[in-house]
Protein backbone atom coordinates (compact mmCIF):
# COMPACT_ATOMS: atom_id res chain seq x y z
CA UNK A 1 0.00 0.00 0.00
CA UNK A 2 1.48 3.22 -0.80
CA UNK A 3 1.53 6.12 1.89
CA UNK A 4 0.05 9.04 1.18
CA UNK A 5 2.67 11.95 2.07
CA UNK A 6 1.48 15.07 -0.42
CA UNK A 7 -0.15 18.08 1.18
CA UNK A 8 -3.33 18.57 -0.44
CA UNK A 9 -6.04 16.28 -1.13
CA UNK A 10 -9.48 17.02 -2.84
CA UNK A 11 -12.21 15.43 -1.47
CA UNK A 12 -14.44 14.81 -4.61
CA UNK A 13 -18.08 16.00 -3.05
CA UNK A 14 -20.48 18.93 -2.95
CA UNK A 15 -21.94 17.49 0.07
CA UNK A 16 -20.00 19.94 3.11
CA UNK A 17 -20.51 17.35 5.80
CA UNK A 18 -18.77 14.85 4.18
CA UNK A 19 -15.93 17.53 3.25
CA UNK A 20 -15.82 18.64 6.82
CA UNK A 21 -15.57 15.25 8.26
CA UNK A 22 -12.36 14.29 5.85
CA UNK A 23 -10.93 17.78 6.84
CA UNK A 24 -11.04 16.99 10.64
CA UNK A 25 -9.80 13.41 9.49
CA UNK A 26 -6.67 14.71 8.07
CA UNK A 27 -5.91 18.30 10.08
CA UNK A 28 -3.51 16.29 12.23
CA UNK A 29 -1.35 15.54 9.17
CA UNK A 30 -1.43 18.97 7.67
CA UNK A 31 -2.95 18.73 5.23
CA UNK A 32 -4.62 20.86 3.43
CA UNK A 33 -8.32 19.22 1.96
CA UNK A 34 -10.59 21.06 -0.50
CA UNK A 35 -13.75 19.92 -2.38
CA UNK A 36 -15.37 19.81 -5.77
CA UNK A 37 -16.61 23.39 -5.01
CA UNK A 38 -13.31 25.00 -4.27
CA UNK A 39 -12.35 24.11 -7.79
CA UNK A 40 -15.80 24.54 -9.91
CA UNK A 41 -15.63 20.59 -10.79
CA UNK A 42 -19.41 19.86 -11.76
CA UNK A 43 -20.42 16.14 -10.45
CA UNK A 44 -19.60 13.62 -13.08
CA UNK A 45 -22.15 10.90 -14.18
CA UNK A 46 -22.01 7.67 -12.30
CA UNK A 47 -22.24 5.44 -14.59
CA UNK A 48 -20.79 1.75 -12.95
CA UNK A 49 -22.43 -0.66 -11.65
CA UNK A 50 -20.43 -0.90 -8.35
CA UNK A 51 -19.63 1.12 -5.93
CA UNK A 52 -16.18 1.12 -6.48
CA UNK A 53 -16.40 1.78 -10.28
CA UNK A 54 -18.28 4.98 -9.13
CA UNK A 55 -15.96 6.02 -6.83
CA UNK A 56 -13.07 5.57 -9.01
CA UNK A 57 -14.86 7.74 -12.01
CA UNK A 58 -15.41 10.91 -8.89
CA UNK A 59 -11.65 10.51 -7.96
CA UNK A 60 -10.33 10.24 -11.46
CA UNK A 61 -12.46 13.56 -12.73
CA UNK A 62 -10.95 15.35 -9.80
CA UNK A 63 -7.28 14.64 -10.30
CA UNK A 64 -8.01 15.06 -13.62
CA UNK A 65 -9.01 18.56 -13.30
CA UNK A 66 -6.51 19.71 -10.84
CA UNK A 67 -3.72 17.69 -10.97
CA UNK A 68 -3.68 17.31 -7.15
CA UNK A 69 -4.69 13.64 -5.58
CA UNK A 70 -8.18 12.85 -5.07
CA UNK A 71 -10.70 10.76 -2.13
CA UNK A 72 -13.89 9.94 -2.97
CA UNK A 73 -16.30 7.36 -1.59
CA UNK A 74 -19.55 5.70 -2.68
CA UNK A 75 -22.02 4.11 -0.26
CA UNK A 76 -25.26 2.41 -0.11
CA UNK A 77 -27.29 -0.29 1.53
CA UNK A 78 -27.97 -3.81 -0.27
CA UNK A 79 -30.28 -6.26 0.60
CA UNK A 80 -29.53 -9.62 -0.24
CA UNK A 81 -33.32 -10.66 -1.02
CA UNK A 82 -33.62 -7.89 -3.19
CA UNK A 83 -30.86 -8.92 -5.48
CA UNK A 84 -28.36 -6.55 -3.53
CA UNK A 85 -30.99 -3.52 -4.62
CA UNK A 86 -30.70 -0.68 -3.87
CA UNK A 87 -27.15 -1.04 -4.41
CA UNK A 88 -25.60 2.05 -6.30
CA UNK A 89 -29.02 3.37 -6.93
CA UNK A 90 -29.60 3.60 -2.83
CA UNK A 91 -30.00 7.36 -3.43
CA UNK A 92 -31.71 7.31 -6.81
CA UNK A 93 -34.58 5.61 -4.61
CA UNK A 94 -35.06 8.99 -2.73
CA UNK A 95 -35.46 11.10 -5.31
CA UNK A 96 -38.41 13.29 -5.66
CA UNK A 97 -39.06 16.42 -7.64
CA UNK A 98 -38.14 18.37 -4.40
CA UNK A 99 -35.12 16.85 -3.21
CA UNK A 100 -34.41 13.46 -1.96
CA UNK A 101 -36.79 12.06 0.55
CA UNK A 102 -36.22 8.80 2.52
CA UNK A 103 -38.93 7.87 4.18
CA UNK A 104 -40.36 7.41 0.58
CA UNK A 105 -36.86 5.09 -0.38
CA UNK A 106 -37.85 2.97 2.99
CA UNK A 107 -41.33 2.42 1.86
CA UNK A 108 -39.97 1.08 -1.73
CA UNK A 109 -38.07 -1.36 -0.22
CA UNK A 110 -40.20 -2.68 2.24
CA UNK A 111 -42.60 -2.96 -0.61
CA UNK A 112 -40.75 -4.57 -2.88
CA UNK A 113 -39.49 -7.11 -0.08
CA UNK A 114 -43.48 -7.99 0.37
CA UNK A 115 -43.53 -8.66 -3.10
CA UNK A 116 -40.88 -10.60 -3.35
CA UNK A 117 -42.30 -13.26 -0.88
CA UNK A 118 -39.32 -14.07 1.19
CA UNK A 119 -39.70 -14.68 4.39
CA UNK A 120 -37.56 -12.44 7.13
CA UNK A 121 -35.20 -11.91 8.03
CA UNK A 122 -34.05 -9.87 5.15
CA UNK A 123 -30.10 -9.90 5.40
CA UNK A 124 -28.57 -6.57 4.61
CA UNK A 125 -25.44 -4.40 4.50
CA UNK A 126 -24.75 -0.99 4.21
CA UNK A 127 -21.17 -0.58 2.11
CA UNK A 128 -18.67 2.25 1.52
CA UNK A 129 -16.25 2.41 -0.50
CA UNK A 130 -13.16 4.83 -0.74
CA UNK A 131 -10.61 5.41 -3.62
CA UNK A 132 -7.78 7.32 -3.24
CA UNK A 133 -6.19 8.47 -6.58
CA UNK A 134 -2.94 10.11 -7.35
CA UNK A 135 -2.18 12.49 -10.34
CA UNK A 136 0.24 9.21 -11.51
CA UNK A 137 -2.35 7.15 -11.81
CA UNK A 138 -2.18 5.25 -9.02
CA UNK A 139 -5.20 4.01 -6.81
CA UNK A 140 -5.79 2.30 -3.30
CA UNK A 141 -9.28 1.24 -2.32
CA UNK A 142 -10.58 0.94 1.11
CA UNK A 143 -13.54 -0.65 1.96
CA UNK A 144 -16.10 -1.06 5.03
CA UNK A 145 -19.06 -3.04 5.68
CA UNK A 146 -21.86 -3.20 8.11
CA UNK A 147 -23.97 -6.36 7.96
CA UNK A 148 -27.30 -6.83 9.49
CA UNK A 149 -30.95 -6.68 8.54
CA UNK A 150 -33.97 -5.10 7.22
CA UNK A 151 -36.74 -4.32 9.80
CA UNK A 152 -40.33 -2.95 9.21
CA UNK A 153 -41.61 -0.69 10.64
CA UNK A 154 -39.52 2.60 10.64
CA UNK A 155 -37.87 2.74 14.17
CA UNK A 156 -35.74 5.91 15.34
CA UNK A 157 -35.18 9.49 14.16
CA UNK A 158 -31.42 9.60 15.19
CA UNK A 159 -29.20 9.27 12.01
CA UNK A 160 -29.92 9.77 8.65
CA UNK A 161 -30.80 7.78 5.24
CA UNK A 162 -32.07 4.53 5.51
CA UNK A 163 -30.86 4.03 9.21
CA UNK A 164 -34.43 3.65 10.62
CA UNK A 165 -35.09 0.38 8.89
CA UNK A 166 -31.51 -1.17 9.27
CA UNK A 167 -30.63 -3.23 12.09
CA UNK A 168 -27.16 -4.28 12.60
CA UNK A 169 -25.54 -7.48 13.42
CA UNK A 170 -26.05 -8.18 17.97
CA UNK A 171 -28.30 -5.71 18.06
CA UNK A 172 -31.90 -5.49 18.42
CA UNK A 173 -32.21 -1.18 17.25
CA UNK A 174 -31.68 0.30 14.71
CA UNK A 175 -29.16 2.61 13.17
CA UNK A 176 -31.52 5.04 13.99
CA UNK A 177 -32.50 4.37 17.57
CA UNK A 178 -28.33 4.16 18.42
CA UNK A 179 -26.30 7.12 19.60
CA UNK A 180 -24.56 8.71 17.55
CA UNK A 181 -20.96 7.33 18.98
CA UNK A 182 -22.32 3.39 18.88
CA UNK A 183 -23.09 3.91 15.15
CA UNK A 184 -20.60 5.41 14.17
CA UNK A 185 -18.03 3.21 15.94
CA UNK A 186 -19.50 0.63 14.19
CA UNK A 187 -20.36 1.70 10.63
CA UNK A 188 -19.86 1.07 6.89
CA UNK A 189 -17.83 4.20 6.35
CA UNK A 190 -15.85 3.54 9.98
CA UNK A 191 -14.70 0.57 8.77
CA UNK A 192 -13.66 2.60 5.51
CA UNK A 193 -11.69 4.95 7.23
CA UNK A 194 -9.91 3.15 9.73
CA UNK A 195 -8.14 1.31 6.28
CA UNK A 196 -7.62 4.94 5.23
CA UNK A 197 -5.93 6.14 8.32
CA UNK A 198 -2.94 3.51 8.00
CA UNK A 199 -2.76 4.46 4.10
CA UNK A 200 -2.45 8.28 5.96
CA UNK A 201 0.51 6.52 8.20
CA UNK A 202 -1.66 6.99 11.30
Amino acid sequence: MRRFTEKSLVVATHNAGKLEEFRALLAPLGVTVTGNGDHGLPEPEETEHSFVGNARIKARAAVAATGIPALADDSGLEVFDLDGRPGVHTADWAETGNGRDFDIAMERVHRELEASGRPAPHRARFCCTLVLCWPDGHEEVFEGFAEGQVVWPMRGARGHGYDPIFMPDGHDITFAEMDASAKNAMSHRAQAVEKLRACLGE
